[in-house]
């Protein structure tokens, strides 16, 4: 009995350390990641987030920009640090599902993570120049038709995310469009309100000008309207049932965290995200706030993964 009482007491030694462990978790500083530079959305939104998690956690998180391929840099340094919850990284769509497709990124995106929650979506804005006569996305459907391969569409960047919903909504629509690809968003409204271009697949950014009047907002791609334009439906509401195209960005840890150490920073992301100024401020840049767990973050990604790898291949997109 004394030999068997030692074996049990032997076995049982490691799952109380990791116990006492997840228990005092946090007793350092954390560090979040953000794969872009500092002063843009991702990054402001990195930091808002990482100070009102560190007064949950009650640790410093520090956030560390480390830009660079398209966001892929830094992602790959959050994959390969050690899985013990110090380390978190902000991703999105992009890094998570259009990196891996587009390019030999060097990390998996379902594979190589721990999801943690999701935080905000990025719907895009389905804008025409005034010049075209349709206001509803059956309207515009039917003028494509009329002039088949005669339209130019823009987007913020050859397989960005403007670039797939076009494609996707060319597919869906059976309609011709051709394709121009701007180095941003600026440039590419730009070339809407000059005429060069007559429709777009836009960011925030373009909300300025459907104000002014100076383009006409049709649609937006996301799962619900837009706070910032409550009068424009959805392009599936709209007339084009089942088209849903929106960016996303989610927390991750690197792949094998702890149950219990997921558990503690997904409640603290959770909890940073039901502040209703939180809310307020995400909406201010111009995102939808969302919320979903692990599970709901990696039912995204597969989902994802599905749509776009498909409208890739069909429409022979590579990067340049």
């Amino acid at each position: 009995m004394n030999v068997r009482r030692r074996v049990l007491a032997a076995l049982a030694a490691p799952m109380a350390a990791g116990t006492a462990r997840a228990q005092s978790f946090p007793d350092r500083s954390l560090r979040l990641i953000v794969p872009y530079p500092a002063g843009g959305v991702t990054d402001i939104l990195g930091r808002t987030l990482a100070k009102l998690m560190a007064d949950d956690l009650k640790q410093p998180v520090i956030v560390d920009n480390r830009p660079g391929a398209n966001g892929g840099i830094g992602v790959d340094a959050g994959a390969k640090a050690p899985p013990d919850g110090y380390t978190m990284v902000l991703g999105a769509s992009t890094t998570h599902v259009l990196n891996p497709l587009l390019t030999k990124a060097p990390y998996d995106g379902l594979t190589d993570f721990t999801p943690l929650g999701l935080i905000a979506a990025t719907p895009l804005i389905l804008v025409v120049h005034p010049d075209v006569p349709a206001r509803t996305v059956p309207e515009l459907i039917a003028w494509l038709r009329e002039r088949r391969g005669q339209v130019s569409f823009g987007s913020y960047g050859n397989a960005s995310a403007s670039h797939l919903a076009g494609e996707l909504f060319k597919s869906m629509a059976g309609v011709e469009m051709n394709h121009v690809a701007y180095k941003g968003g600026g440039p590419q409204i730009t070339d809407l309100v000059g005429g060069q271009i007559q429709v777009a697949f836009g960011d925030v950014t373009s909300i300025q000008q459907v104000r002014a009047g100076r383009i006409r907002a049709i649609a937006v791609t996301g799962v619900r309207r837009s706070g910032q334009l409550p009068d424009v439906p959805t392009v599936s509401e709209g007339g084009l049932p089942g088209y849903q195209v929106f960016g996303w960005f989610a927390a991750f840890g690197p792949a094998r965290l702890s149950e219990a150490v997921t558990a503690r920073l997904s409640a603290s992301l959770a909890a940073a995200l039901d502040r209703p100024a939180t809310q307020e401020q995400i909406a201010g840049m111009g995102l939808e706030p969302i919320r979903g767990g692990g599970p709901e973050v990696t039912q995204l990604i597969r989902s994802d993964i599905a749509k776009w790898s498909k409208v890739i291949a069909d429409a022979k997109i590579r990067l340049e």
